[in-house]
């Protein structure tokens, strides 16, 4: 399948490509992570698994061409919480958590943006965003909201990789550091892998590839090891997963990356 467009790149860790432009605001310390009104949670629920998820299954099958493989082992973590850490390759992969726990619910970590659309603040974070802060000040009541569905024995997922890259079919570079909080709580950790087929049947004239998302087993932080090692540890071990399923499953190029280099220039081409 030949690419339908050509991107370059210069640096894996902060190029962003999912062009939304948004005017971000600030999530601070008084940012409401965890709501009590019984009213506010009660709509919230009628939002998610009344209104969303018919909607986002439909979208995910028709749309999106979203197929599971292993996802069997997600059954066997429907007695606890657990962190799921996937590629981020489309702007609407906030569908894949929210589909494959289902009927668990699962959080997103998302940037800033996600609460910043007029009349949807409170909207989306019923859908489960739980926004990265923008100052320290917001830090306590991230953590403690992220901990607290754990506790709760939800889903939480974080996209390591930070910015959307659209049909990416790599792995790109990413730290350790939100491997943190299954470090701190224990919680398994669980990879999915995003990599895309040529469509068949009534979808083979779509021009976009389905999604295929694979599922690893479960990985558990090592508590004999020191807490940073432990960390580093769990996120070697997601990273190896990644990357050898995106190598070694149909994969197709849709749009095609490229480093920026003197010869092709510095200019984006899309």
């Amino acid at each position: 399948m030949k690419p339908e467009k050509v991107v370059y790149y210069s640096d894996p860790l902060h190029d962003d490509f999912a062009g939304t432009n948004i005017k971000t605001q600030k999530v601070g310390g008084d940012f409401p992570y965890i709501h009590e009104s019984r009213i506010w949670n009660f709509i919230a629920f009628l939002l998610y698994y009344i209104i969303a998820i018919p909607l986002v299954f439909i979208a995910s099958k028709v749309y999106l061409g979203l197929k599971f493989e292993n996802r069997k082992v997600l059954k066997k973590l429907r007695n606890t919480g657990f962190y799921l850490y996937g590629n981020h390759t489309r702007d609407l992969d906030a569908f894949i958590p929210s589909m494959s726990a289902f009927p668990k619910k699962a959080y997103i970590i998302a940037n800033a943006d996600a609460v910043s659309i007029p009349f949807l603040y409170n909207i989306v974070q019923m859908l489960g965003a739980i926004p990265v802060p923008s100052s320290l000040s917001g830090m306590k009541g991230f953590t403690d909201a992220i901990f607290q569905r754990i506790k709760e024995k939800k889903c939480v997922a974080i996209f390591p990789e930070g910015h959307v890259w659209p049909f990416y079919t790599g792995i790109r570079p990413f730290v350790d550091t939100s491997f943190y909080y299954p470090s701190k709580d224990g919680a398994p950790v669980v990879a999915m892998v995003t990599t895309y087929r040529k469509r068949k049947g009534l979808f083979a004239l779509a021009k976009r590839p389905g999604m295929t998302v694979t599922f690893s087993e479960p990985f558990y932080p090592d508590k004999t090891l020191p807490f940073k090692k432990s960390q580093k540890e769990l996120r070697d071990k997601a990273f190896s997963f990644m990357t050898e399923i995106s190598s070694s499953r149909e994969n197709v190029e849709y749009i095609r990356y490229l480093r920026k280099t003197e010869e092709n220039g510095d200019s984006l081409k899309t």
